[in-house]
């Protein structure tokens, strides 16, 4: 059973993806570097974030980078010039 759940986590994009993170930080990089932060499964790996987040906002992702702090895995993910970070916050309500 525990493999089955390590797999979901793994396939099921609302699983790899828990919730976008709106701080001061994660604004600037927004508007600076067309980035969003994530928190994300603990398990997945960085293929597993862009694929769930290109599925679940239709956008094309061009990097991930991860990072574990304060018990929680963040992403950051950089999109493509031809989906604006902002137009995904907005979409969120972030904007």
């Amino acid at each position: 059973m525990i493999n089955a759940n390590k797999m979901e986590a793994k396939t099921d994009p609302y699983a790899v993806v828990k919730y976008p993170l709106s701080t001061e930080k994660s604004i600037r990089l927004m508007n600076d570097q067309n980035k969003l932060m994530f928190v994300v499964n603990r398990k997945a790996d960085k293929n597993d974030v862009k694929k769930a987040v290109e599925e679940l906002f239709k956008a094309k992702v061009i990097d991930v980078k991860t990072v574990v702090t304060k018990g929680q895995k963040r992403a950051y993910v950089k999109f493509s010039s031809e989906t604006p970070a902002i137009d995904i916050a907005t979409n969120l309500g972030f904007m």
